[in-house]
């Protein structure tokens, strides 16, 4: 099958039809500048770059992976040369401030160059993939010589960035981390332990590899918030290599091209980052981007399973489909025409799109909750980031792996096999499901400290900005608004049972369902959008196969969820 290829006019309709993204930004200073035509071209050249240099790596680094040898890790065969003409392109730099060696462009671009990453090759992605988020934890957390030593190398993309959290016996529960950090009398600190599950922890993609690692002071309290975050360079500045140590690299069911280390720190020199005790509140500056990441990974991967899948069923003939009625011609023997095979592509397009806008959405909050003028801008942005980081990142994955097991059905037996490349989709997909957070955490993080937390007020604000415009007289828009109300609804009976004596370990039962049906009543409000700004485009085959087709499958195959996961949930909880 061909390789993964970037779909810069199904980007642009959702950019400049659907979110109106040159106006919004045109609201923010900073990106005065910044307009269709400039985005346009940005895109135009990042979608050359991932097509040409990228997505042509991807079966190599499955089927070659990374190589560990006497605590050295060499990469698959054009990665190095593929990633020093990335970083030096400019696109690890795409929204790293002027200062920094960066292009200070919107925070959406970004978000669209990691997904055409990530579908085209989600083993190389991964190298890249977090570095912007060390970037801005170095910037706004580190001190004067530390920024003045590595923020421009990170903020350029000449060095690589590592995030050292987890430990064997520690996994999502951080708090139990008992790696050390010992203060030292020229200021560095000597950190000791082990972290497992580093993502490039160690390869040849870059001249350096800056660790920021998780650690506890001696006379630190136990749980999370007795932890400090510490910088550790593979490399000092006098060339010297610190005492980290790569033992090994996990071999796993996907993203081979990545290496995920095993990191030994043998009393390695460090440097604190932020204040003492509040390594967390440091990291998460990472957590949270790298999060939205995550969720166009799983956007990113269906994307390229769609792709593989949606070729094939236009190119392999089995027995003859059944024809609609009404439809005038001969039917084909090709099995596209089949409704089953339409069912799944059509189902899975409509996940895609519906994602996007939702994810680009909240790239373009990113930005005007960073610099827009208005404080009731600015507020309202950063609302949505909170609430819906955790949705997107669990939902999009969800669907990465899930969808693409549906893709693969297209091949039948084919599939299976490693020849057509769809196998691979699913393995790499898996993994998003569970790193960063799991989604059960993400899951949890929405219903108890998004929404019991405040008493659904930052949820209902959201409800309400969405609902506007909406008319209770079109149809689709009418579906919408009950699906709100009905998650109002049992958004109030899920804080009725919080106050119950057993409310916890119910509401931990249905999290992930009130996760999903609240990413269903925003996917349904995300189609909507689409179908306005279809208004405006032309009528054609094109478009109704394009884009009617899939906002017919959503009502058809994917809303009727909506009901089955409100039941699950008013099982469980209190009535308000």
């Amino acid at each position: 099958m061909s390789d993964y290829q970037p779909r810069l006019e199904d980007i642009q309709f959702i950019l400049n039809q659907v979110l109106h993204a040159p106006a919004r930004l045109g609201e923010l200073p900073v990106f005065e500048e910044v307009d269709a035509d400039l985005m346009a071209q940005v895109l135009q050249e990042a979608g050359k770059f991932v097509a040409a240099e990228i997505a042509p790596l991807n079966r190599i680094g499955d089927e070659v992976g990374a190589q560990w040898h006497q605590g050295a890790v060499t990469m698959p065969a054009g990665f190095k040369d593929a990633y020093q003409a990335f970083w030096q392109a400019g696109w690890a730099s795409l929204t790293s401030a002027p200062e920094d060696g960066g292009q200070a462009l919107p925070a959406v671009l970004d978000s669209v160059l990691y997904e055409w990453l990530s579908g085209a090759n989600h083993g190389w992605t991964m190298a890249p993939g977090i570095l912007h988020g060390a970037y801005e934890c170095i910037k706004h957390h580190a001190s004067e010589a530390l920024k003045a030593q590595y923020v421009h190398k990170l903020g350029t993309g000449e060095w690589l960035a590592t995030m050292c959290l987890t430990e064997p016996h520690a996994g999502s529960d951080l708090g139990l981390a008992t790696t050390r950090a010992v203060a030292q009398a020229d200021g560095s600190y000597q950190i000791r332990g082990t972290k497992i599950f580093i993502s490039g922890g160690e390869h040849d993609l870059s001249e350096n590899i800056v660790h920021l690692v998780l650690a506890r002071l001696p006379d630190a309290p136990p749980g999370p918030k007795g932890l400090s975050l510490f910088l550790v360079p593979k490399y000092y500045a006098d060339g010297s290599p610190s005492a980290v140590h790569c033992e090994r690299i996990e071999e796993k069911m996907g993203i081979h091209a990545s290496p995920t280390c095993v990191m030994r720190f043998d009393e390695a020199t460090g440097w604190l980052v932020g204040e003492p005790g509040r390594g967390l509140n440091a990291m998460f500056v990472m957590m949270n981007a790298a999060r939205l990441h995550v969720a166009l990974q799983g956007v990113g991967l269906l994307d390229a399973a769609w792709q593989k899948a949606n070729a094939y069923a236009h190119e392999r003939r089995q027995m003859r489909a059944p024809k609609p009625a009404g439809i005038k011609g001969e039917a084909t023997d090709f099995i596209i025409e089949h409704p089953a095979v339409r069912r799944i592509l059509d189902t899975q397009r409509a996940w895609i799109d519906g994602a996007r806008v939702l994810a680009y959405k909240t790239g373009l909050a990113l930005d005007v909750a960073k610099h827009h003028p208005d404080a009731a801008q600015r507020e309202s942005a950063q609302r949505w980031c909170a609430l819906t980081t955790p949705i997107l990142k669990a939902a999009c994955t969800d669907q990465g792996f899930h969808g693409a097991s549906e893709c693969l059905q297209v091949f039948g037996g084919h599939g299976y096999v490693r020849e057509w490349g769809i196998e691979q989709n699913l393995r790499d997909a898996r993994i998003a499901m569970i790193y960063e957070g799991t989604n059960e955490i993400q899951a949890i993080d929405l219903l108890m400290r998004k929404v019991v937390a405040d008493g659904g007020a930052a949820l209902h604000a959201v409800l309400d900005e969405l609902a506007q415009g909406l008319s209770a007289t079109q149809a689709h828009e009418a579906q919408v608004l009950d699906l709100f109300a009905q998650l109002r609804a049992l958004t109030a009976q899920a804080l009725a049972t919080a106050q119950v004596p057993d409310g916890n370990v119910r509401l931990g039962w249905i999290a992930g369902d009130f996760l999903r049906l609240t990413a269903l009543a925003l996917l349904a409000w995300s189609w909507t959008q689409i179908e306005v700004a279809l208004q405006t485009q032309p009528s054609g085959p094109d478009v109704a196969t394009r884009w009617h087709a899939p906002a017919a499958a959503l009502r058809a195959w994917v809303l009727p969820e909506f009901g089955m996961r409100a039941q699950m949930v008013r099982a469980q909880c209190s009535p308000a």
